[in-house]
């Protein structure tokens, strides 16, 4: 079984679109989106330093566009997500393209409100100076409690010994100073904010109003929820965890969780692809994995779908059941 997953904030790099660019058709999708955004993705995606897409409200449209744009090229219509992909996932704000991706809403509509998402969270963001950390290694009932006493959020619990804390900037910097007992580094983080936490309360309040009206259909493609890993089939419930999931943590080690309960055999990760693939490394072994990075890699996905596909129907189950 294939799982389809889209990455979260950060993984985005300069330049990292140049390479799509070349492909028919994708400037112009992007030069639409930008248009119906008002942000030039075009510029962001190919030309700007790491500073400038460093910026939430930058950051989110790239990423979710990046990933709309990458997993077309595999699947370009919603059933064939469906034919072929067993589930979908994103990484918080690669939330909303697998919503694109499973048929619940629109690649337009994905755009529209990652845009609005981005705006709300960086407002957000500029109340208090607030920042993440990552943890690497070290023990969740060490970790947890370590968090806690210094006032920090668990803001992504994502597997495979890794956690990332959220608070503000002086919470980050004693982290930094006194971590856990067990926990080998604390990075911090390149977000300009305290995801995933109650500093984001106004943005969820934002989203509500931006969805209100949002045209919803229940998912295509079964649907992992970062909110506790559970199988979402309907549409409104799905958004309404969209909302939610901006001040509450996300538990991608819950996700991966459900991906192996699923039978998951494959992973695809759409660009800019390495962040999750790594973790599935780690915590889902013999699994075969692959990071959609630029259009060199959509052979190989190509035949690992085809592969997986062939697997299934020989097993006697279709990839979506």
């Amino acid at each position: 079984m294939l799982v389809l997953v889209a990455p979260g904030q950060g993984a985005q790099t300069p330049g990292f679109l140049t390479p799509w660019l070349d492909l028919p058709g994708v400037e112009d999708r992007l030069r639409a989106w930008s248009d119906a955004i008002d942000l030039d993705l075009v510029h962001y995606g190919t030309k700007a330093d790491e500073e400038e897409i460093r910026d939430t409200a930058v950051a989110q449209p790239l990423l979710v566009a990046s990933a709309l744009l990458s997993a077309r090229q595999l699947f370009a219509t919603a059933d064939a997500v469906t034919a072929q992909v067993g589930a979908v996932a994103g990484h918080s704000v690669g939330e909303l393209a697998a919503a694109a991706l499973a048929n619940t809403i629109s690649d337009e509509a994905a755009m529209t409100l990652v845009r609005r998402r981005g705006r709300a969270m960086a407002e957000a963001a500029a109340v208090t100076e607030t920042g993440m950390a990552a943890l690497l290694g070290g023990d969740e009932a060490v970790v947890l409690p370590h968090l806690e006493q210094l006032g920090l959020t668990p803001a992504n619990v994502n597997g495979a010994g890794q956690i990332v804390a959220a608070g503000t900037a002086e919470q980050i910097a004693a982290l930094v100073e006194n971590k856990p007992e067990g926990t080998r580094r604390v990075v911090p983080l390149k977000v300009a904010g305290a995801f995933h936490t109650h500093h984001m309360a106004p943005a969820v309040s934002a989203l509500e109003t931006a969805t209100a009206q949002l045209a919803v259909a229940d998912p295509q493609t079964r649907y992992v929820s970062n909110k506790d890993g559970a199988l979402v089939s309907c549409g409104q419930e799905l958004v309404r965890r969209l909302v939610g999931q901006v001040a509450n943590p996300v538990r991608w080690d819950l996700c991966m969780e459900t991906f192996k309960e699923l039978g998951v055999t494959a992973l695809i990760e759409a660009a800019p692809g390495g962040t999750l693939t790594g973790l599935a490394k780690r915590a889902l072994p013999g699994v075969r994995t692959l990071a959609l990075k630029t259009p060199d890699d959509l052979d190989a996905a190509r035949t690992l779908i085809a592969e997986t596909t062939s697997a299934a129907a020989a097993a006697g189950s279709a990839p979506a059941e």
